[in-house]
C-alpha cells in the first residue's frame, strides 16, 4: 500500500538523526545545515512532514515554524508526498513560448492531476516550475531534477508512462540512470551517489557560445593590477 492509498509514510529514525547530526558538523554555525537536513528528512518519507520539521528543530534548537518557514518557502520541499518520480514542467518564458504551457495541459488531461498532486499510486506527481535553467533546450521537463530535453506533449507523456511502469529512459544530460525521487532528495542532502559524471554533462546548444569565443580567439580581460586574464583565455585551456 502507498502512502497515495494511504498507507503510513517510512518513519525517520535514529539513523536519521545520526545522519542530521553528522549534516550539522560540516557547518561552522549549525543552522546553516538546515537546508540539506530538510532534503534528507524528505529522502526519508517523500516530503518533509511535521515529524521531519520537528527533527530538525530539535537538533538545530530553532523552533519549528523557524524551520516551517523555510520548508515552506523552497518549492524543492513537498509538503505532502511526492511521486517516485517527480515531473517538473517548466512554463517560464521561452519554454512556453516553445510549447511547455501545451506539455504540462497535456500531462494534466494524461495523468488526471494537477499542480502539486500524485497520482493515486504514488509513482507519478506533477509541478510546473518557473525555470530549470535550461533555455537552450527548450521546453525541457526534469524528472527528480534531472533534464529531458527538446519535449513535446506526445514525448513527454511516453515519459511519464515509462516512468510509471518503473522504466523510465535515461535522462537526455546527467547520469546514465534515473533515480527516484527519495534517492534525489539523499544526494542533495550531501550524500553522494557517485554518479555526478556519469553521463552527457554539456550538449552543443550550451557550449556554443565558448566554441564561438575559442574560434573567434577571445581573451577574458586582465585582472586588476596584474597582466594575468581574470579567467583562462580558450588558447590555455586547451593546452
Amino acid at each position: 500500500m502507498t502512502v497515495a492509498d494511504g498507507g503510513a509514510a517510512p518513519a525517520l529514525t535514529e539513523q536519521t538523526r545520526e545522519e542530521m547530526r553528522a549534516i550539522i558538523a560540516r557547518y561552522p554555525k549549525p543552522r546553516s545545515a538546515l537546508l540539506p537536513m530538510l532534503h534528507l528528512a524528505q529522502s526519508v518519507e517523500g516530503y518533509v512532514s511535521p515529524d521531519g520539521i520537528t527533527m530538525c528543530s530539535e537538533e538545530l534548537g530553532l523552533t519549528k515554524a523557524e524551520v516551517g518557514a523555510v520548508a515552506t518557502f523552497y518549492t524543492m520541499y513537498r509538503r505532502k508526498p511526492a511521486g517516485e518520480y517527480h515531473v517538473g514542467v517548466c512554463t517560464n518564458t521561452l519554454c512556453a513560448v516553445l510549447g511547455g504551457d501545451a506539455i504540462l495541459d497535456s500531462l494534466k488531461e494524461h495523468l488526471g492531476i494537477g499542480h502539486n498532486e500524485t497520482t493515486e499510486d504514488g509513482r507519478i506527481s506533477l509541478e510546473h516550475v518557473e525555470c530549470n535553467a535550461a533555455c537552450d533546450y527548450a521546453p525541457v521537463v526534469m524528472v527528480n531534477w534531472e533534464f529531458y530535453d527538446n519535449q513535446t506533449p506526445s514525448s513527454a507523456r511516453d515519459l511519464v508512462d515509462a516512468a510509471r511502469a518503473g522504466n523510465p529512459p535515461p535522462p537526455t544530460r546527467g547520469p546514465n540512470s534515473l533515480c527516484t525521487f527519495k534517492q534525489a532528495s539523499r544526494v542533495l542532502a550531501g550524500f553522494p551517489d557517485g554518479r555526478a559524471n556519469e553521463g552527457v554533462q554539456a550538449g552543443p546548444a550550451t557550449l556554443a557560445g565558448l566554441e564561438l569565443a575559442k574560434a573567434r580567439g577571445d581573451r577574458a580581460p586582465a585582472m586588476p593590477g596584474t597582466d594575468a586574464p581574470a579567467y583562462p583565455s580558450s588558447s590555455s585551456q586547451d593546452a
